[in-house]
């Protein structure tokens, strides 16, 4: 990831209210293809705000998005998907009472919005990339609860993403089951997707991400490098709770 590179998705100036006071103030961010973007922030920071804003399902009351150079402020939801914007949920939003395949499918055809045969072709290469290949038929009701958000993964995928949503897509999993999403995420990535990842795991966005955005109010209060932002005593203090020693105020 260089200056040079082109935008994938612009997010400029967004201010959310839902009749009250802001939930999303100014807030501006950028990734570009093959980039993961972290972005953490404590409870009622206004990060799923910002996803529902990004994707579609709530409008801004201030500022613009745009995807690949257009802007897609005035689309809806439906119309985003098709354009390149995949999301999953903190919950898995998954049909229950179809398989696995059977969900991919509705993700390719109507995300997506492709024919029969580009469907089948972009939904077997997503259970390639998922490593789900072997529970095409399984009832997504009774699948456990990694392969649960493995699914939900895929079906941002089948959707045909330029950019990826996650949220919260590592929580409930143990350490090894992290890892392996990880390593499947950044995959994603290379194949030349821009991520913008929520989690509350920050040791795994940590390990994962090229940077760092931390939302404190409704604002980015700071970005960078995932290691180095961490260690800002605005971040400590606002995510941890902890006050800065100090040095740090002098």
């Amino acid at each position: 990831m260089t200056g040079a590179a082109i935008s994938a998705i612009a997010v400029e100036g967004i201010a959310k209210s839902y009749g009250g006071p802001n939930v999303l103030e100014d807030v501006s961010l950028e990734a570009v293809a093959g980039e993961i973007l972290g972005i953490i922030g404590p409870n009622g920071s206004g990060k799923t705000t910002l996803f529902g804003v990004i994707s579609g399902a709530h409008a801004p009351s201030a500022g613009r998005i745009v995807l690949q150079g257009r802007d897609i402020t005035d689309l809806s939801a439906a119309e985003r998907a098709k354009n390149g914007i995949g999301r999953t949920f903190q919950v898995p939003q998954t049909f229950s009472q179809m398989s696995v395949y059977e969900n991919l499918l509705v993700a390719a055809k109507f995300g997506a919005g492709l024919p029969d045969h580009a469907a089948e072709v972009l939904i077997r290469e997503t259970l390639d990339l998922c490593d789900f290949t072997h529970r095409t038929d399984a009832q997504a009701g009774e699948l456990s609860l990694l392969d649960r958000k493995r699914l939900e993964l895929a079906r941002a995928l089948a959707t045909k993403p330029a950019v990826l949503l996650l949220d919260e897509i590592a929580g409930g999993l143990t350490d090894k089951e992290a890892e392996g999403l990880v390593e499947t995420i950044t995959a994603l990535a290379a194949r030349g997707i821009a991520v913008i990842w929520i989690e509350h795991l920050v040791h795994v966005l940590a390990h994962a991400a090229h940077r760092l955005a931390v939302l404190g109010e409704g604002r980015i209060i700071a970005a960078g490098q995932p290691h180095e932002t961490m260690q800002l005593p605005k971040v400590r203090q606002i995510y941890f709770g902890m006050e800065p020693e100090q040095h740090d105020l002098d």
